[in-house]
């Protein structure tokens, strides 16, 4: 459902998005992340000319998230990760059974969309913390 592109722009807008302020790299991002450098640059750049990050170039430089994350839909982040499809291939005839199906997979497609333009990074973000928290030693247990 999700492709690996969507998937690996989630991981470095989560990031991004543990210290909104701070000025990333790229290497860093790729590091924390275990992502390819030159893979993610490209990555990076769809998401800078889709307005959800900003880039500052020199020492101090790196990028960061354009807006706070619970202002930043799912949905954006997957179509901005998108690469540019191929045209589709031309339809043969197709059977009533060809019909439904297909009708059955875009009413799916609709319904998915939906989910994601209505989730925001800041969910995602919440649910790593958690994930991230029950893998500590002490099970991720906050006490006091």
């Amino acid at each position: 459902m999700l492709r690996k592109s969507g998937i690996d722009a989630l991981k470095a807008l989560l990031e991004l998005a543990l210290a909104p302020e701070a000025w990333r790299s790229t290497k860093e991002l790729a590091q924390a992340q275990d992502l390819p450098a030159p893979m993610l640059e490209q990555l990076l750049l769809r998401l800078r000319r889709a307005g959800l990050i900003e880039a500052r170039r020199g020492r101090q430089g790196g990028y960061r998230l354009t807006r706070a994350a619970a202002l930043i839909p799912i949905a954006a982040v997957l179509e901005a990760a998108r690469l540019p499809e191929s045209q589709p291939p031309t339809r043969q005839e197709e059977s009533p059974a060809d019909l439904v199906t297909r009708a059955l997979e875009q009413q799916l497609q609709r319904s998915f969309n939906r989910t994601l333009e209505q989730m925001s990074l800041e969910e995602l973000l919440f649910d790593w913390r958690s994930a991230k928290a029950s893998q500590e030693d002490d099970g991720g247990l906050l006490i006091g």
